[in-house]
């Protein structure tokens, strides 16, 4: 016959407390041991920020830089009004040969016609006396180059050229070759006129006009030929005259 063991509330209480103490304690899936998960504040690491390239600035493309020459006489002539005094002067100038003709070696035509009245006019004459034309010319960067003399164009009467209408003077300056690197020929024009103080005075009052223009001088084209021996080169020599021009020349 089997002895039973009596019963043993002790053991039963302490069982129900070993499993109460279970029951309180972390659940499995919030203990980071068996779950493998941590909070921001232990493990978390600033994520590295790509950092970025930088992108190379294309380099801008030279251009080429042309200058530009001053032509009064690009459009065929030239008109001024001039004042001297009580006079007003309209002036003209051109050239018969076309500008592409005006290259350094050539003798160069400067024509010009002038008509001039005055104001008021009471009657009184107006006269030219004297005209004089000097030549500066320059190189391509401002170089001042060997230029003509000055001519002078003086009145062979007396008191001088009327000028009133229906009169006008008319005259051409021929410019000779100027040295081979000019680019342009400024001319610096000085027109002296008489007016008759009264209009049956012989006292006349002199009064003077400048004016200037500049016409660019023709370019060769470039020669691009060019030898493996150098033929046809000037051997370093420099063609262009220290000398200077020879004077300008007046033809009515």
């Amino acid at each position: 016959m089997t002895a039973r063991r009596p019963f043993r509330p002790a053991a039963l209480l302490a069982a129900g407390m070993l499993f109460a103490l279970t029951a309180c304690g972390t659940a499995p899936w919030d203990d980071p041991e068996t779950t493998g998960t941590t909070t921001a504040s232990d493990d978390a690491s600033p994520t590295p920020t790509a950092s970025e390239t930088p992108v190379a600035e294309p380099e801008p493309t030279p251009t080429e830089t042309i200058t530009v020459v001053q032509n009064d006489l690009a459009a065929g002539n030239a008109v001024r009004t001039l004042t001297a005094g009580a006079a007003s002067l309209g002036v003209t100038y051109w050239s018969t040969l076309s500008m592409d003709q005006w290259v350094a070696g050539a003798s160069k035509p400067l024509s010009l016609s002038i008509s001039g009245a005055l104001v008021p006019d009471d009657g009184q004459g107006l006269y030219l006396s004297r005209v004089s034309l000097s030549a500066d010319v320059k190189g391509e960067d401002g170089e001042t180059l060997p230029s003509p003399a000055v001519v002078t164009d003086e009145a062979s009467v007396e008191p001088g050229y009327a000028i009133t209408d229906p009169y006008s003077y008319n005259q051409t300056f021929v410019v000779p070759a100027v040295d081979e690197r000019a680019v342009s020929v400024t001319f610096t024009i000085t027109y002296e006129v008489l007016i008759q103080t009264t209009p049956t005075s012989e006292e006349y009052a002199k009064q003077t006009a400048v004016d200037t223009l500049t016409v660019a001088v023709a370019q060769p084209p470039a020669d691009t030929s060019s030898t493996s021996d150098g033929a046809g080169a000037t051997d370093g020599a420099d063609t262009a005259t220290s000398e200077p021009a020879t004077e300008v020349t007046a033809t009515s």
